[in-house]
């Protein structure tokens, strides 16, 4: 063998080699040795509803960020556990993880209903998620979860708009006319309305209708006009009572089994709480057409009548509210939690109402019907 022809071998070799070096560092290890990473999730809402479809929404962004690197499967409430089972099937890794709401834990440990089941001190859902980024709601939702147990990665995200009174038999006038009625809501939401005299039933979205169908319930509060229309509630009831402070701050949450969430690599832990917040965007601006359109629609296809709910009713949900607080004054985490909120509400919320426009006069200007001159 001559020098020219082994240095060319030797030459070749070292190629070789350092393409398939430069292949391995374009690929994660833990893919190419195994393979995606599969997850399989479930939501608290049924197939049909868009929550459901938000949870896809969410899950879809991520596999095709990572490449199919990481594959989320979604499925419906119930399909492994009950709605309301979710965070302890999440904790055990029965699930890798799930879509739902806080407030759905809220028999583990009562401070969970402060993200989203309450008037959040005049916060709307916006201001609530930047006190959790950005206010120290991350760090006490964390304390919150390992004072429990919880086995888990915990993101708030999708700001929901205020949700209804809920709907009726008859239009609702004053809190008394609530006395007695079975009604269906959830969270710190119960010792509101039963300090108004109300019997409350804590069902899950795909239980409410049945049970007001069946006569179980008088009336019930699920979400908004997509969600209510889609799980039935105009064929059970053709009054709504628009505006609460029941639950006007609430908003989703992503949640990943902790073990199996601190297992993946950085990069696709970026690329997941990135995509947490990019699904956010979009559920918000889904949410105005889809929301808009079944408000529309109910009225003029499903014969629905609207009611603005009394502002006494409003003001005596404050007050239920103020004594289902002062009810927990034992319970040292949850008066952290509110406390932290107060003094970021009263910043925000000021800030907010000083300086943005009220938009109805905008509204009137350009849509309202004309006086007839006389």
């Amino acid at each position: 063998m001559t020098q020219d022809v082994a240095n060319r071998r030797k030459f070749l070799t070292g190629a070789t080699a350092a393409a398939a070096g430069t292949a391995t560092l374009g690929f994660p290890s833990i893919v190419s040795a195994q393979g995606p990473i599969s997850m399989k999730w479930q939501s608290t809402w049924p197939a049909k509803d868009i929550f459901h479809e938000y949870a896809n929404d969410f899950a879809k962004k991520v596999n095709d960020m990572t490449g199919g690197d990481l594959k989320i499967e979604v499925l419906p409430a119930g399909a492994v556990v009950p709605a309301f089972g979710l965070l302890d099937a999440v904790t055990k890794g029965t699930l890798d993880g799930g879509h739902g709401v806080l407030v759905y834990h809220y028999g583990k440990q009562n401070a969970l209903a402060l993200w989203g089941s309450g008037p959040a001190y005049g916060m709307d859902a916006q201001q609530l998620l930047a006190w959790h980024k950005y206010g120290g709601g991350k760090e006490l939702l964390a304390k919150l979860y390992a004072s429990i147990g919880a086995n888990v990665v915990s993101f708030p995200y999708g700001p929901m708009w205020t949700q209804p009174l809920g709907w009726f038999k008859k239009p609702i006038t004053k809190s008394a006319d609530m006395k007695g009625l079975k009604y269906r809501t959830v969270g710190i939401s119960i010792d509101v309305f039963t300090a108004l005299g109300v019997s409350v039933n804590a069902l899950p979205g795909g239980e409410i209708v049945p049970a007001m169908d069946r006569g179980l319930l008088d009336a019930a509060e699920f979400n908004n006009m997509t969600s209510d229309r889609i799980l039935g509630f105009p064929d059970v009831s053709k009054v709504c009572m628009l505006q609460s402070f029941h639950q006007n701050a609430e908003q989703f949450e992503i949640m990943f089994n902790k073990t199996k969430y601190d297992a993946l690599p950085a990069k696709m832990k970026a690329i997941i709480e990135n995509g947490v917040e990019a699904a956010s965007a979009d559920m918000v601006w889904k949410s105005i057409d889809r929301y808009s359109k079944d408000y529309e629609e109910m009225q003029t296809k499903d014969k629905v009548k609207f009611y603005k709910t009394p502002d006494s009713i409003l003001q005596d949900q404050l007050k239920g509210y103020d004594a289902a607080v002062a009810k927990r004054k034992d319970n040292a985490l949850f008066n952290e939690i509110a406390e932290s909120q107060r003094k970021f509400a009263q910043r925000a919320v000021k800030w907010d109402l000083d300086n943005n426009v009220n938009r109805r006069m905008a509204y009137n200007h350009y849509f309202a019907p004309k006086k007839e001159k006389a």
